[in-house]
């Protein structure tokens, strides 16, 4: 489907000279001489590498529409990652790399959601938050506001992250996976 330049939005995927994109940021200008432009921040799907454009209104890019799986983690082994396709059962396996940070979350039976162009997977959508529980957390520091101190922890996965001053080392907690950040207690 085709769209005009100026109608690109966060989060849209475009084929552009012959890769696949995905449009980070974009910022609309409308300079005193000239035509209005749509800048764009994009990143390529396939090979992870970023990339500035500048679009107008009189130009169009391809709009391409992803296929979505449901897919099943099973296990890590090395930087190698292999899922199930929870229909077919089909197993795949996948660089760690293709889900950056958000890789260090993968918990085994973990229910994600890969992207697919002409049947070839380009990212893996984890759960916006899950459960996790702290294995190292500093002492409380007697007369801090629990209001606006945080304090580091570590999560068994390795991963730091900030937490209130209540929080001890034992506890399961709630992390938002995308931000690593802390989000509740877990129940």
């Amino acid at each position: 489907m085709k769209i005009s330049g100026v109608d690109i939005r966060p989060g849209n995927i475009i084929e552009y000279e012959g890769g696949i994109w995905r449009a980070v940021k974009i910022q609309h200008t409308q300079p005193g001489k000239g035509g209005a432009y749509m800048q764009v921040e994009m990143k390529n799907l396939i090979d992870g590498r970023k990339n500035n454009v500048r679009f107008r209104s009189a130009e169009t890019v391809e709009r391409v529409r992803l296929d979505t799986t449901d897919f099943q983690f099973l296990f890590r082994e090395g930087d190698a990652l292999t899922f199930m396709d929870k229909i077919t059962y089909d197993q795949i396996t996948l660089d760690a790399g293709i889900l950056g940070d958000a890789a260090a979350f993968l918990q085994d039976g973990m229910d994600v959601v890969m992207e697919l162009y002409d049947e070839r997977p380009i990212s893996v959508q984890l759960p916006d938050t899950i459960e996790a529980t702290i294995v190292e957390a500093d002492a409380v520091v007697k007369g801090q506001t629990a209001s606006s101190s945080y304090k580091p922890a570590v999560l068994e996965n390795g991963v730091r992250v900030m937490v209130p001053p209540h929080i001890a080392a034992g506890t399961r907690i709630v992390v938002d996976v995308y931000e690593q950040t802390y989000v509740r207690r877990a129940d």
